[in-house]
């Protein structure tokens, strides 16, 4: 049996512009307030989030205007390498390693889309071999950064000895659309972010592993009745926001089976577990995943952290709280977890 991928560095990168919480609620009151009656009703969202700054990839008067798909398409493309090129040269350096070193790149997004897909864009960039092996991926949203991990993981499982380089990157404020007065847009403009991270990982091809943390399994849930949950509204102005207010309700209703059927698999209960590694969904989100993650809730501090600083960068967030977990010293087993489009949970046990 080959021996568990390990990680071998984990970095992030976050975009130039940084937004205090206070700024974006004035900026949405002046482009908002005066066309959708419920505005003031809807406001101490922006407070209510946990959040208190975040990173995006454009200056805050570019979100004052409307703009279409071509423009945005550009824009993502732009700015996702520049990030992706920073995650990456990183992770690399922190694991000692040059780009032509790197076997394989797993490469997941949600926030938009490029052909030659982005990890391909990045091989002349970054002078990765011409006979790297790609994988994008597409569509997981928040879920990404687990499950994108994930697939990472058995890439190098499949290929042990070799190298297999993680990107992700999400975008989601250039979804934003100041045209469209509603509820949803307004709780997306206090919540969305933009981020991007890297991981390394390789199985070894010895019986005797070195230490370090490693990607031990992983599995997802997709409950039926749910794909209306969270998800886009493709549409000529680019994406729209699609996410439901049940989504707490649900984390508390049937969250729990899930990552207890998963666990015991692995002949383990959430008692086994030293800590989580968890999405930052949002204040309300993080509160239910600790409810029914009791006792297995450190690491939910770092979660709170990310979510204070960065806000929610979809898939990329839950990266951020790895990094800061590893970073801080933590060991012993965690559950990865993050929720996205499908309606789907996302669980990848590592030990750190």
């Amino acid at each position: 049996m080959t021996p568990d991928p390990q990680l071998l560095s984990v970095a992030t990168a976050l975009p130039p512009h940084r937004f205090e919480q206070d700024e974006t609620l004035a900026v949405a009151r002046a482009v908002f307030a005066h066309r959708l009656r419920d505005f003031e009703r809807l406001a101490p969202v922006f407070a209510n989030t946990g959040i208190r700054t975040r990173h995006a990839v454009c200056p805050i008067d570019w979100y004052l205007q409307p703009h279409g798909w071509g423009e945005r398409a550009a824009v993502f493309e732009r700015t996702a390498l520049a990030l992706l090129e920073e995650a990456a040269g990183k992770a690399l350096s922190a694991a000692g390693l040059r780009p032509q070193e790197v076997d394989a790149i797993v490469c997941a997004t949600t926030t938009g889309i490029a052909t030659p897909s982005l990890e391909a864009l990045l091989l002349d960039r970054m002078g990765f071999r011409p006979d790297t092996v790609r994988l994008p991926i597409f569509g997981l949203g928040c879920a990404g950064g687990a499950l994108g991990l994930a697939r990472a993981a058995m890439m190098a499982r499949a290929m042990p000895g070799r190298t297999v380089l993680f990107l992700l990157v999400e975008l989601c404020t250039l979804s934003h659309r100041p045209e469209e007065a509603t509820p949803t847009n307004v709780v997306a403009s206090a919540l969305f972010a933009d981020g991007a991270a890297a991981a390394l990982l390789r199985a070894p091809t010895g019986v005797d592993a070195p230490a370090g943390p490693r990607v031990v399994d992983s599995a997802e849930h997709t409950w039926p009745g749910t794909r209306r949950i969270m998800g886009w509204r493709i549409e000529a102005e680019g994406f729209g926001v699609v996410f439901s207010q049940d989504i707490p309700k649900l984390i508390r209703e049937r969250l729990a089976p899930v990552v207890d059927h998963f666990l015991t698999g692995r002949g383990m209960t959430r008692a086994d577990l030293a800590g989580v590694v968890c999405h930052t969904g949002g204040a309300k989100v993080l509160e239910a995943i600790t409810e029914v993650m009791d006792p297995a809730t450190a690491g939910m501090e770092e979660a709170w952290a990310v979510l204070h600083d960065c806000g929610n960068m979809s898939a990329a967030s839950v990266l951020f709280v790895l990094d800061r977990r590893l970073r801080g010293g933590a060991t012993g087993p965690h559950l990865m977890m993050a929720l996205g489009p499908g309606f789907t949970a996302a669980l990848t046990l590592l030990d750190l």
